[in-house]
């Protein structure tokens, strides 16, 4: 199972998750969906990593399900189906909790449960020439356990129509939607991403993972005096904590910080 994917440490803050199955353009299966799952559960209990880098080896991002994976599934029954789909939906949710920005880093293809992937990134990296599809209406299937992570990154109304169209939609388009952040060629991609990378291990640790938490509490949620007191209550946490006056001693010290090399 575990050469599905491939993950690596570059340095105690950084790792690299790597979908492994080139040949069939990183296709889906059982177990890499397993072998997702595991890895990001893994990597949310350390508390040393900064940012992870989800990419895939080879000329494809992700192109939806394995062939043969779905030649099985068509033989299910309903009770399999629904335990086959808690399984990616389980999974989606382990990735999209990571508790430090997630980096997607995308070429080539990226359909179906792929576009699930590149939507729980918080930073998304695409070659210009990368296509994406919400493909399965046209295979009399719907996008359901990745729906809530595309609408959330695309917006409900991009999203009605290429759910409903499966048309096929390029990484400009993509980043026109503001589902992509950040456009490349294949000879800037690694570089980009590598800046992306330093930038944010030099941001307090802490903060970094509390940013993350703060937009996914807020976004979308109605400005109440709870609101408000909540957002007062944790920009206080984080001003008394040993990072944040650390942070501020050293900017008015014009020196780096001590999270800083």
């Amino acid at each position: 199972m575990s050469n599905v994917i491939d993950v690596s440490r570059p340095s105690p803050h950084v790792a690299k998750v790597w979908l492994n199955r080139p040949d069939v353009r990183n296709a889906f299966n059982d177990d890499v969906i397993a072998a997702l799952t595991a890895a990001f559960t893994d990597l949310a209990q350390d508390d040393a990593l900064r940012v992870v880098v989800l990419g895939a080896h080879g000329k494809a991002f992700c192109a939806g399900a394995d062939l043969n994976w779905m030649k099985t599934m068509s033989g299910y029954s309903w009770d399999e189906n629904r335990a086959d789909a808690q399984r990616l939906a389980d999974m989606l949710w382990t990735l999209d909790q990571c508790p430090v920005p997630v980096i997607g880093r995308i070429q080539g293809d990226c359909y179906a449960g792929g576009m699930g992937l590149a939507a729980i990134c918080d930073v998304l990296v695409a070659v210009e020439g990368a296509t994406f599809c919400l493909s399965e209406a046209r295979l009399g299937l719907l996008p359901a356990t990745i729906s809530p992570y595309v609408a959330r990154a695309m917006g409900v109304q991009a999203s009605r129509r290429y759910m409903v169209t499966a048309e096929r939609f390029s990484a400009v388009r993509a980043h026109e939607l503001g589902m992509v952040h950040e456009l490349a060629t294949p000879d800037t991609l690694d570089a980009k991403v590598d800046d992306l990378v330093a930038t944010l291990v030099a941001n307090g640790p802490k903060a970094s993972r509390e940013c993350k938490r703060l937009v996914r509490d807020v976004g979308g949620v109605p400005i109440t005096e709870a609101l408000r007191s909540e957002t007062a209550r944790r920009i206080a946490d984080i001003r008394a904590s040993d990072e944040g006056r650390e942070g501020l001693a050293s900017f008015l010290g014009k020196r780096q910080p001590n999270w800083l090399p």
